[in-house]
């Protein structure tokens, strides 16, 4: 039983708070967490207003720069906040929106038809979790000024200046009293500005880094919005349009985007929106886009005499090698799920379906070249479906039900996962270095001999036949794709470690790859990572050893150092290295380094990979001339 309080429990322990300050005293309420991805969530409230004012009609310009002093900075061309006072509140416009939680246009119908959020605390949730936050508005040929210091306006709304522009900026500094860090990671927010871009055709957003060695600046503006979002997934790929489908329809109140093309791969690849919000968990939208993906493909079937009368494909079979985005708009989404990130507004199942079927039927009926072959590729995803599920059946009976664990896994000693980690090594050489040096409490290493398959260009029957795959699969113990469950894993880490070398880099991607298609939780929730080996070892002198991990620390030392000649010596591979070697260098909990691979670093292999072991030479080329760094680290 619970032990009581020995104190009372009266009026007077009922604490409210007042202003902004839920927000700080419970940040996570409103922003989800207080670390990196928090403290970019801040960033993105700012944009979202300034979002609204372009989906209004007012705003084609949004600029965001990291300071000098690492504030970050936003201005559109918008409107501005209203600077006006609210009578009821004896305030402007301007302080009110700042300090107010559920103070803004997005409520009632005077503000903004359709907004990227309902719940009105974004820009007062970053006043409050700044340590000190400026506004400046430009309107009615003023330009007004507020600054505020951890939510609190330090004076009244001032006008400091005249101008012949409009809009708003907002200037801030996360506060460090709330946030674990609050460095701002440009590659981070070019993600989602330049997803924004995409959602929103024409709007230009600029992102610019002025801090000192990392100044660096890039524009997105994209006229054919998602389609060129497609285009871009696309790249590397062999498509089957000649150009991207896209739909662009209103029905009533509602804006219906989709942009379709499919490629001559295997996977499915679709991206859904409401608002310009990712909804994840999906929703509405995709149900009706997928229930009319699969009618209008079977009635066209059926009518082209291209399937058989008794012939019906299933969804799974009409959805192989589609890359899709559907974004709609609509005045007041409904979010549900876990995170929110669920539409939940019934009626917009109908209407994207309708405005589907309309436009694709018509597609179809144009080019009945491009229909049939979409049916004539279905029915082969159909038999080769039927032999991938004979393939799960014989994999689930041989390998996931037996109860032995791969032959070449020296797994660890301890059982609980949360303490176990798992190093995939390229070469049974490399393999049982690491063996020998490994903490055999928590350490597992599974050898893996030569390049796995590439997922991508295999059907499943072939994936599973994979003896590498097959040997991760069983040693993971989750299962993979549909029977994938995380809970189940044996380790908590999943690290590649391979040599720095053109085989090492190319088995890191095909393994990166594998694990986005077929165990994506692992990736979405940071259980892989990559070793860093030492690229170099310097002995001096006096027999001590100093390890550098890049060219540049290499040089930084032959810089400095002058003292007597040393051995340098450059690994080629971990077999190389002795087992102490390894396990201090590479492997030691206290002295290694190791990188969390996110969802974007699996997608950008996942489209590296794609350039690089494409059929395309020129698409290749062009690459590897625009990246000549990048690949020279591949050694491609």
């Amino acid at each position: 039983m619970t032990e009581k309080l020995n104190h009372g429990y009266d009026a007077g322990d009922i604490q409210v708070l007042e202003g902004l300050e839920p927000v700080r005293k419970r940040p996570g309420m409103y922003i989800g967490t207080t670390d990196v991805k928090g403290l970019h969530h801040l960033v993105t409230e700012v944009v979202d207003n300034s979002i609204d004012e372009a989906l209004a009609g007012y705003c084609t310009h949004i600029e965001v720069t990291v300071l000098p002093d690492g504030a970050c900075r936003v201005r559109d061309n918008g409107r501005g906040i209203p600077t006006g006072i609210i009578p009821k509140e004896g305030k402007s416009a301007v302080e009110v929106v700042l300090t107010k939680l559920h103070a803004g246009g997005k409520f009632g119908s005077g503000g903004y038809k359709i907004s990227g959020g309902l719940h009105g605390v974004g820009v007062s949730c970053v006043n409050a979790l700044s340590e000190w936050l400026e506004v400046r508005v430009f309107q009615n040929g003023k330009i007004y000024k507020q600054v505020f210091n951890r939510g609190v306006p330090q004076r009244a709304l001032q006008v400091v200046g005249d101008t012949d522009e409009t809009g708003t900026e907002v200037t801030f500094f996360p506060d460090d009293e709330i946030f674990d860090s609050i460095v701002f990671q440009y590659d981070t927010m070019k993600l989602r500005l330049r997803e924004l871009a995409y959602l929103n055709k024409g709007l230009k957003i600029s992102l610019e880094d002025q801090r000192e060695g990392q100044q660096r600046k890039e524009v997105f503006c994209y006229e054919g919005g998602i389609r060129h979002f497609v285009d871009q997934m696309n790249i590397g790929k062999d498509v089957v349009f000649p150009e991207t489908l896209y739909i662009d329809e209103t029905v009533g109140d509602d804006i219906v985007e989709i942009a379709i093309q499919y490629n001559t791969g295997y996977d499915e690849k679709i991206y859904t929106y409401a608002n310009n919000i990712n909804t994840e968990e999906g929703g509405m939208h995709l149900e009706g886009f997928k229930a009319a993906l699969t009618k209008v493909l079977n009635d066209y079937g059926q009518s082209s005499k291209t399937l058989k009368e008794n012939e019906k494909l299933s969804g799974d079979d009409v959805r192989e090698g589609l890359t899709a985005v559907l974004s709609v708009k609509l005045p007041e989404p409904q979010f549900e799920g876990q995170t929110k990130t669920k539409l939940g507004n019934a009626e917009m199942r109908g209407v994207v379906s309708r405005v589907l079927q309309a436009k694709l039927g018509e597609y179809l009926e144009e080019n009945p070249k491009i229909g049939k072959e979409l049916i004539s590729k279905a029915i082969t995803a159909q038999r080769a479906r039927e032999a991938a599920r004979k393939a799960r059946e014989s994999f689930r009976k041989g390998v996931m039900e037996g109860t032995s664990l791969p032959g070449k896994l020296a797994d660890c000693s301890d059982t609980d996962p949360m303490n176990c980690e798992i190093f995939l090594v390229e070469g049974d050489s490399a393999g049982g270095t690491a063996i020998n040096g490994r903490d055999r409490q928590i350490q597992a290493i599974l050898p893996l001999r030569g390049k796995i398959l590439n997922v991508e260009k295999a059907r499943l029957h072939r994936i599973l036949d994979n003896e590498e795959i097959k040997s991760m699969i069983k040693a993971f113990g989750c299962g993979y794709k549909d029977d994938f469950d995380i809970s189940k894993r044996r380790y908590d880490r999943i690290i590649c470690m391979t040599d720095a070398d053109v085989d090492g880099s190319h088995i890191r991607i095909l393994l990166l790859t594998f694990f986005y298609r077929f165990m994506r939780p692992l990736v979405e929730e940071g259980h892989v990572y990559i070793a860093l080996p030492p690229l170099y070892r310097v002995t001096l002198p006096n027999k001590e050893e100093h390890y550098y991990y890049s060219d540049v620390e290499l040089k930084e030392f032959q810089d400095t150092y002058t003292g007597a000649k040393y051995d340098l010596q450059r690994y080629k591979g971990l077999g190389e290295m002795s087992n102490t070697q390894l396990y201090e260098t590479t492997m030691n909990p206290e002295t290694r380094t190791l990188l969390k691979v996110t969802v974007e670093d699996a997608e950008a292999a996942d489209q590296i990979f794609s350039i690089l072991m494409g059929e395309n030479p020129e698409l290749r080329r062009s690459f590897i001339e625009q990246n000549a760094d990048l690949v020279k680290e591949l050694d491609v």
